[in-house]
């Protein structure tokens, strides 16, 4: 995958060990301002640049935890992106916009669309997702521009930007391109096997491959921004309900035919079954006339929704 991210190269410190050097630096300041300053002018010039120069050194530490990524930039130009977890300083003039590289999950909300017979349907996903090119993330979208805007208001606050305004723009990136990606692959395919028209893959039943076009579909949309997909399944799935009503009593159709099918195929069997045992066992003898009645009573009797009623025939 093209990247333009990379390691980086610049010179770092110890956190711990700049401290120390900053405080000891500070000290000595005070030193001379207390102790020796009635020696010369240049002896409280000297101390006074020592305290200021305490107060950049100060803007040149920063901790990183694991999964957590620093992209620095010097005035504008990306001199690369630190991984190394731990306390470390660097050149206090380069800005370090903090990254998380831990999974996140969205709830993609259910919406409308329709599936490849054209049925408005009802359609929501989950999915896990990540940065995976801190680069791309930062600089092929625009995503400081989305964190230095409040979404709820839709108010600037430019300059105003923490961990949490730049992920949270991210996952609204990740919604908009997931509701697109929901419509492109749910046109594909049919809700059930009733409108598939002979494909074997449905929404309803299509279940892990489904789920592997989303994450492919997704994957496709969200490289540009550096993001990845790790998991994606439908959490929703239900017609529309302007058609609900009317596919459900369909679908009691198709149960109540399947079921009618079975009885049918039952009752056949059974009627043999008596036929050929009264005929093996010489219990009577009938003829076609008596086998065709036979034959049409014990129908009524298995295939009917309720007990038969029995007409008892005493003869003459």
């Amino acid at each position: 995958m093209d990247t333009n991210e990379f390691s980086f190269k610049g010179f770092k410190a110890n956190g711990f060990l700049m401290l120390f050097a900053n405080f000891m630096l500070i000290l000595a300041c005070v030193a001379l301002l207390i102790f020796f300053s009635q020696l010369s002018v240049w002896v409280i010039v000297i101390a006074v640049l020592g305290l200021i120069k305490s107060f950049f050194i100060w803007a040149g530490f920063f901790e990183l935890e694991p999964n957590e990524a620093r992209l620095m930039v010097f005035f504008g130009k990306y001199k690369g992106t630190f991984r190394e977890t731990g306390f470390y300083w660097v050149n206090p003039f380069i800005t370090k916009k903090k990254l998380s590289m831990r999974s996140r999950n969205l709830d993609v909300k259910p919406i409308k669309v329709n599936d490849k017979a054209g049925n408005p349907i009802m359609i929501g996903l989950v999915l896990i997702w990540k940065l995976s090119d801190t680069y791309k993330a930062m600089f092929d979208i625009d995503s400081q521009t989305m964190a230095s805007t409040n979404p709820a208001s839709g108010t600037s606050a430019v300059g105003i930007q923490t961990v949490s305004s730049r992920m949270n723009a991210f996952e609204n990136f990740v919604k908009v391109q997931s509701d697109a990606a929901l419509r492109q692959v749910a046109g594909q395919y049919a809700y059930d096997d009733n409108e598939s028209e002979g494909d074997s893959i449905t929404l309803r039943g299509g279940g892990e491959e489904i789920n592997h076009r989303l994450v492919a579909e997704l994957n496709n949309r969200l490289s540009m921004a550096g993001i990845e997909i790790s998991e994606a399944r439908l959490n929703y799935l239900a017609y529309a309900p302007e058609i609900a009503a009317v596919m459900l009593r369909r679908q009691q159709a198709t149960a109540v035919i399947a079921a009618r099918e079975k009885i049918v195929e039952g009752a056949v069997s059974m009627v043999k079954m008596a036929l050929d045992k009264i005929e093996k066992e010489d219990i009577v003898k009938f003829d076609k006339a008596d086998k065709a009645r036979m034959v049409a009573n014990l129908l009524v009797v298995l295939c009917a929704d309720e007990a038969a009623q029995p007409v008892i025939n005493a003869g003459n």
